[in-house]
């Protein structure tokens, strides 16, 4: 793995442990909270493992916050320009799913994040990781599947999709070809 990757996924690590912390809960009550063991979330804390996005939706979903909050709390820093060069980009350990965080830090209450899921991906996302904000997802390149507890949605190149309440999800490459989608999140508080 190169140092830029390593340096997110410590900054990830301790962010996690931060939220955990400011919260007053032991490694215990995170764990049951996000129906994962306490010997991952402690690997994870102490930089011994990477977490993946399913692992990192399940955390996020447990803090009250989305897996963008969390990652942006980890990577970003304040600013209105966020160059293509300084964007935070994180790969899933596990699918090699890449994600790209796109909009900078503010107060605004959009948060842009572009996904390439390679072929035969199928990611899984708890209903608690889209609790708390209103989302949108456009792809941009490939097909997707975005299937929402029963409801399956095919989608291809420019359809965009406004996600219903929260629900158990998955995102599915059901092709030989990767994938490319932009996630829009309006923030809670807003609008």
């Amino acid at each position: 793995m190169n140092t830029i990757s390593d340096n997110i996924n410590q900054r990830i690590s301790g962010r996690i442990r931060v939220e955990r912390e400011s919260r007053g809960w032991s490694l215990s009550e995170l764990a049951e909270r996000a129906g994962v063991s306490r010997a991952m979330i402690h690997k994870i804390e102490r930089g011994e493992s990477s977490p993946t996005a399913t692992m990192l939706a399940r955390l996020s979903g447990a803090f009250g916050i989305s897996m963008s909050t969390l990652i942006a709390r980890a990577e970003m820093q304040e600013g209105k320009l966020l160059r293509f060069a300084d964007q935070p980009v994180w790969r899933d350990p596990q699918t090699h799913y890449l994600r790209r965080h796109l909009s900078p830090r503010s107060d605004l209450p959009i948060d842009l994040v572009q996904i390439e899921l390679p072929p035969g991906s199928d990611i899984p996302m708890p209903a608690s990781s889209y609790a708390l904000a209103r989302q949108l997802i456009w792809l941009q390149e490939g097909e997707l599947v975005f299937i929402e507890g029963d409801t399956r949605h095919e989608m291809k190149a420019g359809d965009c999709l406004e996600l219903g309440p929260p629900n158990d999800c998955r995102f599915v490459n059901e092709t030989a070809e990767p994938c490319r989608y932009l996630v829009v999140r309006l923030n809670p508080g807003s609008a």
